[in-house]
């Protein structure tokens, strides 16, 4: 009985067209894989990277940006009210820039906004014409750069919930033009 190795040889004699495009294609396979596991070894979360789709980060992310990110347990969330004193800054400005499923529901559209700053359960978030919105639970206030100032707990996208922490799959951390267009249309 031949051996694999050898039953391998005798297949790349006899079809050596087949062979080299099942080697390419093994080889093509075991570079994404590799890629894929450096990529989740530097986010700690999966999906490692997201796109860009609408323009409310804009001027510091743009439509089509990919943007990598890491995992919470890579690192604390810097709120813009923290940052301002610190003077650390992301993406050109005040703070972190956080990836979170709305109502931490999974068959949601991921939101990438900025943490504004953390509430308490029970402290007020925001403050109109209806008086004081009280945070039901503990969690971020966030915000799109470009959204002049109206928070998403004042919006559909978040209405009067604070992100909690379990529904933030990670901090954003770099970006790359235009191939977001790309991995949304994959």
């Amino acid at each position: 009985m031949l051996k694999p190795r050898e039953l391998i040889k005798l297949f790349a004699a006899k079809h050596p067209v087949i062979y080299d495009n099942v080697k390419d294609v093994a080889f093509s396979l075991a570079v994404v894989a590799a890629i894929m596991l450096i990529l989740y070894v530097y986010a700690g979360t999966w999906p490692p990277m997201v796109s860009v789709i609408g323009v409310s980060m804009h001027p510091n992310m743009e439509d089509g940006d990919l943007v990598f990110i890491q995992g919470l347990a890579r690192g604390a969330i810097q709120t813009y009210s923290n940052s301002t004193s610190t003077g650390y800054k992301s993406f050109n400005d005040y703070g972190d820039v956080i990836v979170y499923r709305p109502y931490g529901d999974p068959s949601s559209e991921w939101v990438i906004h900025r943490a504004v700053r953390w509430v308490e359960k029970g402290q007020v978030m925001y403050t109109d014409s209806l008086g004081d919105h009280v945070a039901p639970a503990s969690g971020y206030i966030t915000l799109g750069d470009n959204n002049n100032g109206i928070y998403d707990q004042k919006t559909p996208i978040c209405y009067d919930q604070p992100v909690r922490e379990e529904w933030i799959l990670g901090v954003a951390r770099l970006k790359l033009p235009y191939l977001g267009y790309l991995r949304h249309i994959i």
